[in-house]
């Protein structure tokens, strides 16, 4: 095994010593360019040439067919090989750049006189910082100051930019570059409902009144979730994403856990992984209400499986994904990264980021999910428009961000019995074809669609949500205080924790975990709860209806940790 990490880093050791003096003389192509920066960026004018900027190319793994062969063979329930994982090695070995493609790069930057570095254990993204002035002309490019209005934050970007003809295969991206992104979206502000601890007879009030406040009683209830403690040796784990300075606080579950899960032990609670200088601050009044959410409703539910809390700092190393591809990197380089992973973040649409940057970060993804890692977001709080706040009548619905096919999407229920909730960001990819896998389930609800919203969505995009789970009036505490929370944010971490409950029977049996769950989602339509009512407007318009089957409200459906068990093959 150390043969075949050793051999990635080999490649790059024989590749950079096979290099040439002769200057770069090839021909300059686009790599890629946008018209105008979006609706929201201001130009400010050139940015100054002595200015450093931290870039990044992602280089063309080296099997990357190779890599989406062995995924599908793992994923596809119908395969003879269906969940046999991938080690970390192996996935390491296809997504290593070839010999050719770190010799033609780095050649290329010593031009330059730039010396780069690999940051991720297969080699595919370097780094290398550099001035302004050498920017522009390694990448025949005009770097720019833009201004964000709505929030006052600035940026260094191009409209476009050009790199030798020869390389245009064995680079898929440098960034950031054409990529324009406000900041990350968190949800709603709490609403405070009581300063006060709740009883054990209020617990039990909620238990049958989940109309008006969703617990974990709550759910465990609607969704047939095990209360059982699990073993101390269990192998299952589930992780949650944090970014935006936000604050889990360990004194706040521990009011939680002892409201709403006092069957637990009262020692209950997360580990930290900090990175780019994050520091999940206890001091003061700094948790965080996305933070608090999401580790609340994760240790809340896992009944005592390991929960890791992951938090990006603001010294992201990744431009303008913002943290989000540091955080899949930072997955990628653990032996045993958590077997679930919730992120309850986002940008404001799709197209906020470049085409080829979206491409790689969910290849990335694709990286981790090939060794049994289910990755979970958040689809987003704006209807069909995406995020609240989106100006989009009368044109089409612009996709939500992330629309990764490897990652799962998780929409909003609410009420019970249960309904659609109308903030779930719901509809079709303009990056992402529509996959193998949800073909039947969703040319079965365009054909009953039939000619409503005609060119005001990709019909043959990648569509969304693909399950879901409750996300109004959930019940969080922050600050010693309780309140309600509303948002996909909910819905991800309580679906997550029921693949986590999942993977820990599996685990325990001999079997191995779910991993990349979208293929066995849509084969087992029988193990979820199909939400029939509801719709998510937006855009001047009410958005699409839920409906029998997949729908662009509630996917598949709820939960049904019956059901679910049973299609898992326990």
């Amino acid at each position: 095994m150390m043969m075949m990490v050793s051999l990635s880093f080999m490649r790059w050791v024989l590749a950079t010593s096979l290099l040439s003096s002769a200057v770069w003389a090839s021909t300059h192509m686009v790599h890629e360019k946008r018209d105008s920066a979006p609706t929201g960026f201001a130009h400010l004018g050139s940015a100054p040439d002595d200015q450093i900027l931290n870039l990044r190319i992602n280089l063309a793994m080296g099997n990357q067919a190779g890599l989406e062969a062995a995924l599908q063979e793992a994923s596809s329930p119908t395969s003879p090989t269906f969940r046999e994982w991938l080690a970390k090695e192996q996935v390491e070995s296809f997504a290593a750049p070839t010999v050719e493609t770190v010799q033609a790069v780095t050649e290329w930057l010593t031009s330059f006189n730039i010396t780069s570095t690999p940051i991720t254990p297969a080699g595919d993204w370097i780094k290398f910082d550099i001035p302004v002035s050498t920017a522009n002309q390694l990448l025949q490019a005009e770097f720019s100051i833009f201004n964000h209005t709505e929030s006052g934050q600035t940026s260094v970007r191009t409209l476009a930019y050009s790199i030798p003809s020869d390389l245009q295969a064995h680079v898929k991206v440098v960034h950031p570059t054409t990529s324009f992104n406000g900041p990350l979206r968190g949800r709603s502000p709490i609403t405070a409902i009581s300063a006060a601890r709740f009883t054990p007879e209020f617990e039990k009030r909620a238990t049958v009144n989940c109309n008006a406040t969703i617990t974990p009683a709550c759910l465990q209830t609607l969704y047939s979730i095990p209360t059982t403690q699990v073993s101390s040796s269990t192998k299952s784990s589930i992780g949650v994403a944090a970014f935006s300075g936000q604050n889990a606080n360990t004194k706040d579950l521990a009011t939680f856990l002892k409201d709403f899960r006092p069957d637990l032990p009262s020692t209950t609670t997360f580990t930290t992984e900090l990175f780019d200088s994050a520091t999940n601050s206890q001091t003061g009044s700094q948790a965080g209400v996305e933070a608090n959410l999401d580790i609340q409703y994760t240790v809340g539910l896992v009944n005592g499986i390991p929960a890791v809390f992951e938090d990006i700092g603001s010294k992201t190393q990744d431009g303008a994904d913002d943290g989000f591809l540091d955080s899949i990197n930072d997955l990628l380089a653990q032996s045993s990264p958590p077997l679930v992973f919730s992120t309850s973040y986002g940008f404001d649409v799709e197209s906020d980021l470049s085409l080829s940057l979206t491409v790689a970060y969910c290849n990335a993804i694709m990286q981790l999910t090939a060794r049994g890692v289910s990755v979970t977001f958040a689809s987003g709080d704006g209807g069909v428009a995406s995020t609240p706040g989106v100006q989009c009548t009368g044109k089409p619905f612009p996709p939500t961000f992330p629309t990764c096919p490897y990652v799962t999407l998780v929409g909003s229920t609410e009420n019970v019995p249960e309904i659609g909730a109308g903030l779930t960001a719901g509809g079709f990819s303009n990056y992402f074809p529509q996959q193998s896998w949800q073909a039947d389930a969703v040319n079965a609800y365009i054909a009953k669609l039939g000619t409503t919203y005609a060119g005001l969505y990709n019909a043959s995009g990648r569509a969304y949500p693909d399950v879901s789970a409750q996300g109004e009036r959930v019940e969080i505490v922050v600050d010693g205080s309780t309140g309600l929370v509303a948002g996909t944010s909910c819905s991800s971490p309580i679906f997550s924790s029921v693949i986590a409950l999942l993977n820990d029977e599996l685990l325990t049996a001999g079997q191995s975990p779910l991993g990349f769950l979208n293929p066995w989602i849509y084969a087992n339509p029988q193990a979820f709860n199909d939400i029939t009512s509801g719709n998510n407007p937006g855009c001047g318009t009410q958005g699409f209806s839920a409906s029998e089957g997949w729908d662009p409200v509630t996917g598949m459906g709820s939960p049904n940790y019956a059901a679910m068990r049973t299609a898992a093959g326990l």
